[in-house]
């Protein structure tokens, strides 16, 4: 019999983690491979792979101005403390970009070396300038908005940061994104629009597209949208690839699905638990039980409180069955 957690299907938004405490113990029956599949963790050969990863993987401690938030290769990771910290776990070897910013101060980005590890200092310079006071009041007012009354409000703010600004594709970006939670997906295309032509290249802005027409209903172009948000960002666009995993499993692409899911967990590095939610639904949809019990164990590791909690843990004693059943099972001739 086919056990399936109900589904949520909802426009996908990444929120910054760091937020939401989230454990970082990996459960005991799931390990998570270098290429971010998910799969039972009974066979030896995964071992290496396992070990390898962890060695690759590094510690951040960012050091700025309480209350900044930070953004690592473009994904939100949170904001500082009273302290001015910023913990930032299981960051992948290789380059990274860094930006920080904090209301009523210059915004910094910098280059981040491989080879970089520990503590970073990231001193901020007061701003005078109007347009980005603006668009940070617009954040800030964003970000608190709980209704339609509150985001329009914040609409303005953002308008405003551009009429001081016209050429300002972050502030373009982000009105879309709240023109699109108001359901006003023509407006927030022409958003869009207007901040490709000041940046024509902008894999934030592709991804925030497709959501737009998938919302409006326009699968492919939706789908577009995100392969040409993840070509724009050079294979890195975990945004692009989610909500293409989502795309994907609704007009039945389950295969298709999986990978872009598993491209999206792995370039999050675990900090967003509801992808394993839906990596395991879709795992479900194929009939791969083992499979889909991975990701749902991994999800209940990150977040043992989460919205999908309750759901998943009274169908996972029956999904472990199945997978035994299935792995036991002869192979078809």
């Amino acid at each position: 019999m086919r056990v399936c957690v109900l589904l949520i299907l909802f426009a996908f938004v990444l929120q910054p983690v760091s937020a939401q405490k989230k454990k970082t113990t990996t459960a005991p029956t799931t390990t998570k491979t270098q290429g971010g599949r998910v799969g039972a963790s009974s066979s030896k050969k995964v071992a290496p792979r396992v070990a390898s990863a962890a060695a690759a993987a590094r510690s951040l401690r960012i050091l700025t101005r309480a209350g900044a938030t930070i953004w690592l290769d473009e994904v939100r990771r949170g904001t500082t403390g009273a302290d001015g910290v910023l913990e930032l776990k299981n960051v992948t070897s290789g380059r990274h970009t860094l930006r920080v910013r904090a209301k009523g101060f210059q915004e910094r980005t910098l280059a981040l070396a491989p080879t970089q590890r520990g503590q970073i200092d990231v001193p901020l310079k007061p701003t005078t300038d109007e347009a980005e006071l603006a668009f940070q009041e617009a954040e800030e007012a964003s970000g608190r908005a709980t209704d339609d009354a509150a985001r329009e409000q914040a609409v303005e703010l953002y308008r405003r940061a551009l009429s001081l600004r016209p050429r300002y594709p972050e502030a373009h970006v982000a009105l879309a994104r709240l023109l699109l939670a108001l359901g006003r997906t023509d407006d927030a295309l022409d958003e869009i629009e207007a901040a490709r032509r000041d940046r024509p290249i902008y894999p934030e802005a592709s991804a925030v597209e497709g959501r737009i027409l998938r919302a409006a209903a326009d699968e492919e172009a939706a789908i577009e949208a995100y392969r040409r948000a993840i070509r724009e960002g050079r294979g890195f666009q975990p945004e692009a690839y989610a909500g293409l995993g989502i795309a994907l499993e609704e007009r039945g692409d389950y295969a298709g699905a999986t990978e872009a899911f598993r491209k999206a967990i792995a370039q999050l590095s675990d900090t967003e638990p509801a992808l394993y939610q839906l990596l395991g639904a879709t795992y479900e949809k194929l009939e791969k039980w083992k499979e889909a019990l991975a990701a749902y164990e991994k999800y209940l590791a990150l977040a043992p409180e989460g919205r999908f909690a309750s759901a998943i843990r009274s169908i996972i004693d029956q999904l472990r069955i199945q997978a035994a059943e299935q792995e036991s099972a002869p192979p078809i001739p």
